[in-house]
Formats: structure tokens, C-alpha cells, sequence
């Protein structure tokens, strides 16, 4: 079985959608979620911004892999795809 890769999160303190994705990503077996709290620190938000081009958190990273916010998440893992990307499969 290969590592488990690294799972990124950019969230705020208050979202609801971070919660959910939080909850799936545990769900599925992640013990580890590294937050990166944009809120707190601009500049990592412009660092989200640039490398997703999108504004909304979550924007979420499985290994190298940019899954998106939560409703991608969401679709990934309702297509069978997500627990495959968790375990180091690429999509």
C-alpha cells in the first residue's frame, strides 16, 4: 500500500462547507488535514487565490491533485474516485 498523501485544506474559522468536507475527508479514513487558515493570514489566502484562481473556501488538495471545494469533493467521493485518491492513485 503506498503513503497516504497529503491532504491540504485552505478554510475559515466559520464555514460550514469546510465542516462537511472535514467531516468526509475524516469519514474516509484521514487522520490528517493540514488547515491553512486563510482568514488569519492574507497572504495565504492570495497564495489559494493564485494557485486555485478561485476565491471560496474550501479549495481543497489531495497529494498534487486540486479537487476543488466541497461539492467537488463530494462528487469525487459519489463517483468512487475520492477513496482511490486517498490511498495514492492519481485521477
Amino acid at each position: 500500500m503506498s503513503a497516504v498523501p497529503r491532504v491540504l485544506m485552505y478554510s475559515t474559522a466559520v464555514c460550514p462547507f469546510c465542516v462537511r468536507a472535514e467531516q468526509l475527508l475524516r469519514a474516509r479514513g484521514v487522520a490528517e488535514i493540514e488547515k491553512v487558515r486563510v482568514d488569519l493570514d492574507p497572504e495565504r489566502r492570495a497564495e489559494m487565490m493564485e494557485k486555485t484562481a478561485r476565491r471560496t473556501v474550501p479549495q481543497i488538495y489531495i497529494g498534487d491533485t486540486h479537487v476543488g471545494g466541497c461539492d467537488e469533493l463530494f462528487a469525487l467521493d459519489h463517483a468512487g474516485k475520492l477513496l482511490p485518491l486517498l490511498s495514492g492513485d492519481t485521477l
